[in-house]
């Protein structure tokens, strides 16, 4: 699904990606976790097509996404949903945008519905089956700007959702959440997850890793540190030498017997 082949990328004069290897299978809930400026979000760039890696002397591409070198963001949509906060700013700025308006622009790799299209019956079901699926239903009547930051992150999600995509890549969802607001967020990625959709979650925070993801990748400087089952990998040992200062990890049993992971620092 996703291929990272030995991928670089320099950003003013410093490397923010050092040969970076990483190979992502469909149906394989991973997680990519590290501390800030770890290279997390310069990898969710490279997927989007707003950062290119370092060109090779052989010509060898660095970046595949579902077996392809090269992909328009609009066709890559409808495979990958991808949910970051920088879309949710872009959508907030539009003030008389309604919730389904928003959800609805994802079919078009837009922020807005364009004048030129109309919206068909068939679309506007998948906008409700899409807010459905993210426990947002209720807010489809609503402006987006006029959301919390919880709700909004679910219509994010919906949005995300509409193309029926095969995985969904989520840059730090919880960013910004109340302890309910991040509850509710971590039931819909546990549900979805349920559902067949492979969830690639890049995160700072082991408390977002939902019990059914299964594999962590640990970064640290633009590399990979560590990768493997979340229980060899969320330890307090590694995620210490990651975040460079001293990290406890314990592990509690949620109420259907599934293992959640939590940390502090000291």
């Amino acid at each position: 699904m996703i291929e990272l082949d030995r991928a670089s990328v320099v950003r003013g004069q410093v490397r923010v990606l050092h040969e970076l290897s990483l190979r992502i299978e469909q149906g394989q809930h991973t997680a990519l976790l590290g501390p800030n400026g770890c290279g997390k979000s310069t990898l969710i760039k490279l997927i989007t097509r707003e950062l290119y890696p370092l060109a090779r002397a052989d010509g060898t591409p660095a970046v595949r996404l579902f077996g392809q070198a090269r992909w328009h963001v609009d066709r890559l949509r409808s495979q990958l949903g991808i949910v970051t906060g920088d879309f949710g700013a872009n959508l907030a700025a539009m003030y008389e945008l309604s919730v389904e308006d928003a959800v609805l622009s994802g079919l078009f790799a837009s922020f807005v519905v364009p004048p030129s299209r109309e919206v068909t019956d068939e679309q506007r079901e998948r906008a409700v089956e899409a807010l459905e699926r993210a426990h947002a239903l209720p807010l489809r009547g609503r402006l987006y700007a006029e959301l919390s930051t919880g709700e909004a992150r679910r219509v994010l999600i919906a949005r995300a959702l509409v193309n029926r995509p095969q995985a969904l890549l989520l840059d730090e969802p919880s960013t910004g959440l109340d302890l309910v607001a991040r509850g509710r967020l971590l039931a819909t990625l546990d549900a979805l997850a349920r559902q067949d959709v492979t969830l690639v979650l890049v995160t700072h925070h082991i408390e977002e890793i939902v019990p059914q993801i299964g594999r962590v990748v640990l970064m640290q400087g633009g590399r990979v540190l560590a990768d493997g089952p979340r229980e060899a990998i969320l330890t307090g040992a590694r995620l210490s030498r990651a975040f460079d200062g001293p990290v406890k990890v314990w592990r509690e049993t949620g109420p259907q017997g599934q293992a959640h992971y939590l940390a502090a620092a000291g």
